[in-house]
């Protein structure tokens, strides 16, 4: 009989799903606030701990306590089948014939979760509110938006990105309501005339255990030109942001929708609608 072993793991954000994070559903609450513990065999504490290796959630780093310890065979093995499981991902597009540069095969966000995203924003608008995707890159998220039922003017500074998105709203076909144009994201946020502004700073080499807003280059800027016009603005982070350095800022956690990245927290999204 395999040997048991007790996993804390902490401290999960309320706002993040734990058990579905963890990946089991042995996991309860810990008597300390943002801990879980479960009982697992060793395979299942050895998939955990290769899972949360190295990772933060809301800008915290998140510590695996086994107790008894794994042996390092087992560790490695559950490395090597968190390393196989990843393979298997949540894709950017499904349609064929979509383009995509090399930054946007690693910053698109995936099209499922583009289609929730858009879901969650719509629901909080007029019905046919038109929404800003400011630095919209490829185009996946004004993609997911248009097909959610949102009027988009999508812009991008780099005429490459402009001409992929364009293109792509095209596979989809959604033209009719995106339009994608060429400029600078601060200045449109400063002019637009839609509702609302949606933003995917660049996130480049960030800290995968905890990250700020003044580690996401341009997004202050452009929380302070929405909040200069008024404007509610949702941004997408990485999952180490800690929403506290936004005031006001409502945090989202979302997952991949494949089997190998479904117990993985691909991004978060932070709603700021009164500052």
């Amino acid at each position: 009989m395999a040997r048991e072993h007790v996993v804390r793991v902490g401290p999960v954000p309320p706002w993040v799903p734990a058990r579905q994070w963890l990946g089991d559903d042995r996991f309860a609450p810990d008597p300390e606030p943002g801990w879980w513990t479960g009982v697992l065999d060793p395979d299942g504490a050895a998939d955990v701990a290769a899972r949360l290796r190295g990772l933060g959630a809301g800008g915290h780093a998140v510590a695996v306590q086994i107790r008894p310890s794994l042996k390092r065979p087992v560790l490695r093995a559950g490395r090597t089948r968190d390393a196989r499981r990843r393979r298997d991902t949540t894709p950017g597009f499904t349609r064929p014939g979509c383009r995509l540069d090399e930054e946007g095969r690693w910053s698109l966000t995936p099209e499922a979760l583009a289609l929730a995203i858009g879901r969650q924003i719509a629901s909080a608008l007029p019905d046919r509110a038109t929404v800003l995707d400011a630095g919209c890159g490829a185009g996946g998220n004004a993609i997911g938006f248009a097909r959610a039922g949102l009027r988009v003017i999508a812009v991008e500074r780099d005429p490459g990105r402009v001409a992929d998105a364009r293109h792509n709203v095209g596979v989809y076909g959604v033209q009719a309501s995106v339009q994608v144009t060429l400029g600078d994201a601060t200045e449109a946020i400063a002019t637009t005339s839609a509702q609302a502004v949606f933003v995917d700073p660049p996130w480049g080499e960030y800290d995968h255990r905890r990250c700020g807003l003044d580690d996401l280059g341009p997004l202050r800027a452009w929380l302070d030109a929405a909040a200069a016009r008024g404007l509610p603005l949702w941004a997408k982070v990485p999952p180490s942001f800690d929403p506290a350095t936004v005031p006001g800022a409502v945090p989202a956690a979302w997952f991949g929708r494949a089997n190998g990245d479904r117990h993985r927290l691909k991004c978060v999204t932070i709603a700021v609608t009164g500052r």
